[in-house]
């Protein structure tokens, strides 16, 4: 099997974690129907992934999600006065998640991304970003290197 392939443990891996929420998008599945029937569709969803995977075709269908108006605050028949949600159906989900495993395992083994990258990556957030660069910036002023800062 291709390293690139997704197995049914890998989906399956995906689909437990999910809340399970009656609310769905426009395929009209939602996360609880998916995950009581996991042991029935991780195989045929298996085959669908890995085809897209090999391919490298993502269907229309899967780009499509529903775009809802929320209410935020204030006088509620004001537009300015909500947001918009984007209410996405649980497959492409499922699929932008083995990807994004991919891509990423991809970016460490190549080296691609630098030290200073601190976003999307495990472990690592903005309270380490902070503490990297107050660190760097103390270590410069003890060295009695001058710092700039632009903000």
């Amino acid at each position: 099997m291709d390293e690139n392939n997704t197995s049914t443990h890998e989906i399956d891996k995906l689909i437990q974690p999910m809340k399970c929420k009656n609310s769905y998008g426009y395929d009209e599945i939602s996360s609880r129907i998916l995950k009581s029937s996991a042991p029935y569709v991780l195989s045929p969803l298996t085959f669908i992934f890995n085809k897209i995977l090999s391919t490298g075709v993502l269907p229309e269908r899967l780009k499509f999600s529903e775009v809802k108006p929320l209410y935020k605050k204030g006088d509620s028949p004001v537009f300015s006065n909500h947001r918009s949600v984007s209410i996405l159906a649980s497959f492409p989900n499922i699929i932008e998640k083995i990807i994004y495993k991919r891509l990423y395992c991809y970016s460490i083994n190549n080296s691609i991304l630098v030290n200073g990258q601190f976003g999307f990556r495990d472990k690592l957030s903005t309270d380490t970003a902070t503490f990297t660069f107050l660190n760097e910036v103390l270590s410069s002023l003890d060295k009695k290197i001058c710092w700039r800062l632009i903000l």
